[in-house]
Formats: structure tokens, sequence, C-alpha cells
């Protein structure tokens, strides 16, 4: 007994490593996309293409993953997933050796294969995604412990998203000409690792898939598209992804860029200031998740999204009509120490948008698959593929600061909010009530 239950804490810590990873490895496109918005005169729709390659993915991925985990297991799937993502953080690090000069279809090759390398990562995000929920509520042994070890790794997902920009923008440093994505081998180095680490535990350790009753009985005389309100969600789920990579993705593109189109700040630390601020970004947003678990029993989906996505409207309005020139201080490690740091207001009122996108996913969800009964399931798949929009509308976001001003490319964001607000009003119910789900 003593040795299973070593086993199951041992599968549980690579479990909440994972989890890490999910975050770590998503939030590498934005700060790796300062160094190549740099290589392209600061153009930020290509630095923004990386992000874009790694969330089209899901596109492709979100229902193959699902049913590849029916198919082979949740180990399996694992360790399918970790060899993947083990490539594609290789393949962006061979991108870092390709000579510069060389091109395909008039993009530089070491671009292309950095591109390549985010897509593979991103199946891998995927697949991850798809398993490692049930896994840690399957290892915990379901109910209130299983929740407990999502909730865990939860947390250690938004960690690890608030160290990854904060880790790349220290190794940058100064954004200048001869800045390569080589400077952040040490981070691809520290994946790779965790990943081949990951994969030889999890291959060691036995794990058994929880018994499954049979589906065939169950006639499903529609889809989920049949329900207006999920078909509202889905949107939904597409638009909220999409702000929420785009307001630090962007934020950080800003901080770092030290034109005049950028926030002005001191070129020798630009890149680390952006990168830890946005990183606040992240933090925040694990502030919010763990506060909204201990609201969530008390207020509705509804009221809580509909508050937050009026809260985050709000902070960008005024992020966008104050001049960057009215500043604050915000606590930022420099690279040697913690410093009181002067950046715009407009960068502390986009970072507080963390706590109102914190909650955003759990609201959605719930509301959108409110009333769906045995299509359920078939919706969460759905759901995965819309994951998509964290690649298009951050690359939308970035394609209108390149045509205007960084500011001015928060209205993207901003129209996003406004329909999150009108799902949580209106959209959300369900006019759909006499369709058969049970």
């Amino acid at each position: 007994m003593t040795n299973n239950q070593n086993k199951n804490i041992v599968a549980i810590v690579t479990m909440m490593f994972l989890f890490a990873m999910i975050s770590f490895v998503t939030n590498l496109a934005a700060p790796i996309g300062v160094i190549w918005s740099n290589t392209f005169e600061g153009s930020n729709f290509l630095g923004m293409l990386g992000n874009m390659m790694n969330f089209a993915a899901y596109l492709f991925m979100g229902i193959p993953a699902g049913k590849l985990l029916t198919k082979i297991g949740y180990k399996k799937t694992a360790l399918v997933a970790i060899a993947v993502g083990f490539l594609g953080v290789l393949i962006q690090y061979l991108s870092g050796v390709v000579a510069a000069d060389a091109t395909l279809l008039t993009l530089p090759m070491n671009f292309v294969i950095y591109l390549l390398g985010a897509f593979v990562a991103g199946f891998s995000v995927c697949m991850l995604n798809t398993v490692v929920n049930p896994m840690l509520n399957l290892l915990g042994g379901g109910g209130n412990k299983g929740n407990q070890l999502i909730q865990l790794g939860g947390t250690l997902n938004s960690l690890a998203g608030t160290l990854t920009p904060m880790l790349v923008g220290a190794l940058i440093g100064t954004v200048s000409k001869n800045t390569a994505i080589t400077d952040v081998n040490p981070v691809l180095f520290i994946a790779l690792g965790v990943f081949a680490a990951a994969f030889l535990i999890l291959s060691f350790i036995p794990i058994s898939d929880p018994e499954v009753k049979s589906n065939k009985e169950i006639v499903f005389e529609k889809s989920p598209w049949a329900f207006r309100h999920f078909i509202l969600g889905t949107v939904a789920i597409f638009v909220y992804v999409g702000v929420e990579i785009g307001i630090p993705g962007t934020l950080n593109f800003y901080l770092a860029n030290i034109t005049d189109k950028g926030a002005g700040l001191d070129p020798a630390n630009a890149a680390t200031i952006g990168g830890f601020v946005a990183g606040t970004y992240w933090f925040l947003m694990l502030i919010g998740r763990f506060i909204g678990s201990l609201v969530g029993g008390k207020v509705s989906s509804r009221v809580m999204l509909s508050s937050v996505s009026a809260l985050a409207m709000l902070f960008i309005i005024i992020s966008i009509i104050t001049p960057k020139t009215v500043t604050t201080l915000m606590p930022v490690f420099t690279g040697t120490s913690f410093a009181m740091t002067q950046v715009p207001l407009s960068a502390l009122l986009l970072v507080l948008c963390g706590f109102c996108t914190s909650i955003m996913w759990g609201s959605i969800f719930n509301l959108a698959v409110e009333g769906l009964g045995k299509y359920t399931k078939a919706a969460s798949g759905i759901f995965m593929m819309m994951v998509v929009g964290g690649g298009i509308i951050p690359l939308i976001q970035n394609w209108v600061a390149d045509m205007s001003t960084y500011m001015f490319s928060y209205i993207v964001p901003l129209i996003g909010l406004a329909y999150l607000l009108y799902y949580a009003l209106l959209g959300s119910k369900n006019v759909n009530k006499d369709i058969v789900v049970d």
C-alpha cells in the first residue's frame, strides 16, 4: 500500500510539472516574439506569429486529442504529448542554429523553423490540456481530493505563466540588432530537461485508466450546435482566450520597444521591465483564480462574468486615453535586485486586467454547457478547438498596433470584452429548453 502511495505521489508531482509546462511553453511565444519583432524592424504582426502558430495547433488537435485519449488511455496520451513537446522546443532551439541569411519564401529560414517549432509545441500543449486535468482527478481518487489537485495544478500553471516572461525578459535585457533567439537558450534547455525527466518518470509509473461506461445505448438526437447559448458560448471562449493572451503579450511588446512608438523606458532594461510587468499580469491571474475559487459557490457565473468584463473594459478605456507621460511606480526586478520603476499608468491598468480574466474561462464554460446534459462531452471538445482565438485575436491586435499605436490596438480586446459582457447578460440564456438532454 505504501509503495502504491509513493508511486501516486511521484505521478502527481509529475503531472504538476506538466501543468506548469503547459503555461511555460504557451507563454514563451510573446516574450520571444519581442526578439523577432526587433529582427523585422519592429513588426508586431510578425513578432506575434509564433504565438499564432502555438494556438493554431488547437484548431487541428482539439477533437483528435480527445479521441486519442479514448483510444490509448491517459498515460500513453501523456507520454505522446511530452514527446511532442520535447520535439517542439527542440525545433525552436534549432532555429537559433540555422544561418540567419538563409531564406524560405522570402522569410528568414531560422524564423520559419521557429514557427514550425511553435506549431509542434502547440500540439503538445493541446494534448496535455486534454489529459492533465482528468489524470490529476484520477490520481486524487476523484471528488474533493481530485478537485483539490486540479486547483493546485492550476496554481502552478499560473505561477509558470508569471515566471516565463520575467525570465525571458531578464535574459534578453537590452533588445538590439544583435539580440537573437540564442539569448534565451537557457530557458529552452530548462524546458527540454523538464520534458525529458517527465517522460522518463511517467514511463515507470503504472497508472490505470478509470472504467468508462459504454455510450452505445445513448441516442444523440441533436448536437451541441442545436443550442443557441452554446454557439454564442463558443464565440465567447474564442474571444476570451484572445483577450487573455493579447493584453499582456502586446503590453510586453509596448514596454520593450525602445523607439518613439514604445513606452519610453530606459533602453538598457526595457525588455527586462516589459517581461516582468507582463509576468505580473499572470501573477494577478493566479490571485484572481484563488479568490474566484472562494466566491464561486456564492456568486453566479453570470454575475461574475458580467462584473469582471465591465471592470476590464473600464481599465482598458482609461489605458487608451491616458498619455504615456502619465506614469506610476511598479516593483520590477532589474536584473540584480527589485526596485520601484517608473512605467506608464496604462501599463498598471492593463496588468490589473489579469484579475478580471482569471475567472472568465470557468464562468463561460459553465454558462455555455448549462442544460446540455449528454451533449456536454462533445461541447468540451469544441471548446478546446476555440482556444485558437488565443492566436488569432492577438495577431489582429498587433496588426492594428503596426498600423496605428500600441494603445489604440487595445480597441481589439475592448470589443472582445464588450461581447463577453453581452454574453453574460443576454447571450448565455438557454432558449432551447425543449431539446431532450437526458
